[in-house]
């Protein structure tokens, strides 16, 4: 083709496909509509979410400045929806239902009234912000929320020795238990509460925030503001799974757009087709029988494997997604005990070397897998060189040449641990007692990670060994994940406020998203292959699946 022929074409087809984008833009929005109550007029950031009747898909989008929300017309099919509103100290006084049309724009507007029970609505950041005490003795509490709410705790009549006695069952429980479905530990496994004298003083403080005195709380409920400006542009979709009993830890996207998903209390992989909304679950195998069943940790190899940390199975899986089947590896029996748990593993650049590393939390041990012969390595737990106290980590990842990254859960450290020599080096972040979680490494070999302590995100340099910290606007967020995406932003989930943060590092600007629903996040994912990017996590006790995508 001539020359001047080819930019004619060129310049059209931009010119066309600069057409259809402002015409996906401006296409009318389905459903639309202000919201206002008596006491302030209209609303800004206050979440509506719709659901077809019979659909397993909730869509939620956030009113602007004017109170003004608008559901685009590509996320809501003909039919008829049921309405809900988050915004706390208020309840929808109407409508609770709208019509949707194919080619036209229905218009419902919402009125809210102030709510009759405060309480119920409280996040556990916002419990936290309005109990009495210092930071230390609410920071005690930061434990309490991986099976159930604050609000069981503060609705609760229980007395200092009655709590000593709850917290003793409650070590007997499996990590992905829930009061619905709880599992208890085999033989001497428990979990670790600390010493007596701390769990004492834990206890007489929740007698003294509860109703064990008065039916009523002495101190006043405080709430967080709604979102605004910049957080209010985004659509949030919930995808229900088949069962109230799947418990999604941690939730992927593959390259086909999948999603997959742990199951924390069962022993299944779960697979979710975004499109259709269909679920297909995967029977995992059982290694160890008898004992409690769930896994937690899930990543990919280079090939696109996924891999499985078994938890109290003892042992990792592979699935391989061309043939859909597993293949396992035992934890060795003798480094079997009761308390055996493979909580985290990292395959990710496990090309390098051929080597798989898997965290034991059993001891605080690490491990080395090899897939190719099925030969495992112990090389024990590791020792903080300033007090010589174990590290205790809660997140393995692994860098470009597979050295692996030790997150101190019960510090403020950074461990490096050199594949080859096997040599630790530890650096300390700046915000003391900050406790690192899980985390990611970014395609310029930089650390990201959770501080859950210390309410922020962190990032190592190795390049020039210094870790940088961004702390999150919202007091008691206390991030759990933190995952960069292809634009150089973070992004994290709160496990106490319900809001998905996004990073700006070079500004240090934050961008927090209310999702509609109270949402026990764990691990967080990027979908890079969409603009803007996507955001996904499971909904840890609300069984479904979370996609959040921001309009800028």
């Amino acid at each position: 083709m001539p020359s001047r022929n080819l930019l004619l074409a060129l310049t059209a087809g931009v010119v066309a496909a600069g057409l259809s984008i402002f015409v996906a833009h401006a296409q009318a929005p389905a459903l639309t509509g202000q919201v206002s109550s008596a006491a302030e007029g209209p609303m800004e950031g206050v979440v509506v979410s719709a659901k077809r009747e019979g659909s397993t898909l909730t869509i939620s989008v956030v009113s602007d400045n004017t109170g003004k929300f608008s559901f685009p017309a590509s996320k809501l099919e003909p039919g008829r929806y049921s309405l809900a509103v988050r915004a706390v100290g208020y309840d929808l006084d109407g409508p609770k239902t709208a019509d949707v049309a194919a080619g036209r724009t229905s218009t419902a507007d919402v009125k809210l009234r102030p709510t009759r029970n405060l309480a119920k609505q409280l996040t556990n950041a916002e419990w936290l912000a309005s109990f009495p005490g210092t930071d230390t003795q609410k920071k005690a509490l930061l434990n309490c929320i991986g099976c159930h709410d604050l609000d069981r705790i503060v609705t609760s009549t229980h007395d200092a020795d009655e709590f000593v006695q709850v917290f003793d069952r409650m070590t007997g429980y499996y990590p992905g238990s829930t009061p619905q479905y709880p599992q208890r530990l085999i033989g001497d496994a428990r979990r670790n509460l600390g010493a007596a004298a701390g769990v004492k003083a834990m206890a007489e403080y929740l007698a003294s925030v509860n109703l064990s005195k008065d039916e009523v709380w002495d101190y006043p409920l405080k709430t967080l503001p709604r979102p605004q400006g910049r957080a209010t542009r985004v659509v949030i979709t919930e995808y229900d799974l088949p069962r109230k009993q799947i418990q999604p830890h941690d939730a992927i996207v593959d390259s086909d757009g999948m999603v997959w998903f742990t199951h924390f209390g069962e022993q299944f992989l779960g697979k979710l087709d975004p499109k259709s909304g269909r679920v297909f679950e995967y029977p995992l195998p059982v290694i160890k029988p008898g004992y409690p069943i769930g896994t937690l940790d899930l990543e990919t190899d280079k090939a696109g494997n996924l891999w499985i940390a078994m938890m109290y199975q003892g042992g990792v899986a592979k699935f391989d997604r061309a043939t859909e089947t597993f293949q396992t590896w035992k934890v060795p029996q003798q480094w079997q005990t009761d308390a055996t748990q493979q909580a985290f593993l990292t395959p990710t650049n496990s090309h390098v070397d051929g080597k798989v590393w898997v965290k034991n939390s059993d001891r605080a041990q690490i491990l080395r897998l090899d897939p190719a012969t099925g030969e495992w390595e112990n090389l024990g737990s590791f020792k903080d060189p300033g007090n010589n106290r174990t590290i205790t980590s809660y997140g393995i990842p692994a860098d470009h040449d597979n050295n692996l990254y030790l997150l101190d859960f019960s510090s403020s450290n950074i461990g490096k641990l050199d594949a080859k020599t096997g040599k630790l080096t530890v650096y300390r972040s700046p915000i003391a007692n900050s406790r690192p979680r899980r985390g990611r490494v970014d395609e310029h070999n930089r650390l990201w990670f959770a501080e859950y302590a210390g309410n922020a995100i962190g990032m190592f340099d190795p390049k020039t060994e210094k870790i940088e910290e961004w702390v999150l606007p919202t007091p008691w967020a206390q991030p759990y994940d933190v995952v960069s995406d292809k634009n150089g932003e973070a992004w994290t989930g709160s496990m106490l406020s319900d809001r998905v943060s996004r990073l700006n590092p070079k500004t240090g600007e934050f961008v927090e998203y209310l999702l509609p629903k109270t949402t026990n996040i764990r691990r967080v994912f990027v979908d890079n292959s969409t603009s803007p990017v996507t955001f996904w996590v499971g909904s840890n006790h609300g069984a479904s699946i979370v996609k959040v995508e921001p309009m800028d």
